[in-house]
Formats: structure tokens, C-alpha cells, sequence
């Protein structure tokens, strides 16, 4: 009997060790398998500010404008991938609004505005351009700002500032969510970029749009009654239509 309770409580023992030995393992395996599944979630949004072009070349009236493209994972965005084009009086009031909304949180800071400028000048123009890719890589990486929807819409439609405001404030047939999936889905942000048909569908090919239900989560406001395409695509022609920075028409 003795004999048999000492071979008893040795094997416990051996046991008791040996599972000793291998929890720190196990809990090892774990956490990398946490971290990998952690790391395959993160969230990602990426924005590039590119192609500047002259517009209205032969007026006096002439400005840049710059292509916005947009792409990420993250769930703060309706649409996956987005692709506008801004001038540098909509960044402007861009940065109003979002200071406006934001409270005592700073805005990043916009390149400086030249009073006159040659649309031309390419150094100058570059150098606004870089200026313009640090502001938004700032601002869509605080939480603060991605709650704003009249953020949304600057980069994922071509509403005007004007209609941006009437669109946020439900003066507008159209909700916020409704105006960003209509813009994805005629897929005019590729479009825009090329003027011929065979270019077009090549751009399309290669840079497909992906974007979410209706019930995507858009900050603060839910979609309107839906208007129809052909009020929202007439609301999106007038995009550069609207008033902009008075004090200098080229920007």
C-alpha cells in the first residue's frame, strides 16, 4: 500500500512538472497568435494628395486643383476606396469647419496662402502640394476629425462646400451616407481622371471601388430619404460651380 501511494504521489509530481513546463509555452503560442490576429485587424487609412492640374487654363480665372485618393479598412469610412479632386480654397474652409466642430483641439496647419501666384510656377506648387498631403495624413489619423461627416464628404464626394453644409445641416434630398455611396458606385472619381472611354475602363479595371451597405457607419448623421442618380449627379457637376475664396480666384 505504501509502496503503490508513493508511486501514486510521484507521478503527480511528475505531472504537476511537466505541465509547469509547458504552460509558459502555451501561453507563449497564445499571445503571438493574439498578435498576429491583432495585427492582420489594424485599421489603415491611407490618403495621398497628387497629379496637380491647371483648370480654366486660357481664363484669368485659372487654379489648381489636386486629385485626393483615398483608401482604407477602417469602418469610419462608407466607401473603401475614394478618389476627388479639391482646389486650395476648399481645404481652406475645410479646416474652418473642422475647427469649428472640434473644440479646443487644434487643426493642423494648411501650407501658407500666396496673395498672387503663377499657376505655372511648379516649385510653388509642389511645395502646396506636400503641404496639402501632411494636412490630411494629420487630420484622418485623429478621432476628433473622422467624426466630422462634412470631413467624409470633402474626400469621398464631389459636393461643393455649399452643398457639403446643406447636405450635413438635412437641407438636401440626400443623406450623407446615400451622397458618398452614389459617388463610389458611378465610379465618376476614376472617370474624371481620364477623358477617353478605353482609359476609363482600364482605370476602372484597375482601381475598382469598395464600399459598404447603406447601413455603413458614418459619423453623426444617417442617410435621407434617397434622391434620385440624376439629382446627385446634377448636384455633383455643379461641384465647382459654387463661390470660392474671393480674396484670390486661383486658388
Amino acid at each position: 500500500m505504501m509502496n503503490g501511494g508513493t508511486f501514486t504521489n510521484s507521478t503527480r509530481g511528475v505531472r504537476s512538472a511537466t505541465m509547469s513546463l509547458c504552460l509558459p509555452r502555451y501561453q507563449d503560442c497564445s499571445r503571438m497568435i493574439t498578435n498576429q490576429e491583432q495585427e492582420q485587424e489594424e485599421e489603415f487609412i491611407a490618403v495621398r494628395v497628387q497629379d496637380p492640374r491647371i483648370q480654366n487654363k486660357e481664363s484669368w480665372y485659372s487654379y489648381v486643383d489636386f486629385k485626393i485618393f483615398l483608401h482604407s479598412n477602417s469602418k469610419a469610412f462608407t466607401a473603401k476606396t475614394s478618389c476627388v479632386r479639391r482646389r486650395y480654397s476648399e481645404f481652406v474652409w475645410l479646416k474652418k469647419k473642422l475647427q469649428k466642430n472640434s473644440g479646443l483641439v487644434p487643426v493642423p496647419e494648411l501650407p501658407p496662402k500666396t496673395p498672387f501666384f503663377s499657376v505655372g510656377n511648379e516649385d510653388f506648387i509642389e511645395k502646396r502640394r506636400q503641404g496639402l498631403q501632411q494636412f490630411l495624413e494629420k487630420v484622418v489619423n485623429r478621432t476628433v476629425f473622422l467624426s466630422d461627416s462634412q470631413l467624409h464628404l470633402f474626400l469621398q464626394t464631389q459636393l461643393s462646400p455649399e452643398q457639403i453644409e446643406a447636405c450635413v445641416q438635412g437641407h438636401a434630398p440626400y443623406g450623407v451616407t446615400t451622397a458618398i455611396l452614389r459617388y463610389a458606385s458611378s465610379n465618376q472619381g476614376w472617370a474624371q481622371e481620364e477623358e477617353g472611354g478605353a482609359a476609363e475602363e482600364d482605370c476602372e479595371r484597375t482601381l475598382p471601388v469598395f464600399y459598404e451597405s447603406p447601413d455603413s457607419p458614418t459619423p453623426r448623421h444617417q442617410p435621407s430619404e434617397c434622391e434620385s442618380s440624376s439629382e446627385i449627379s446634377l448636384a455633383e457637376s455643379d461641384a465647382h460651380t459654387g463661390s470660392d475664396d474671393q480674396s484670390d480666384s486661383r486658388d
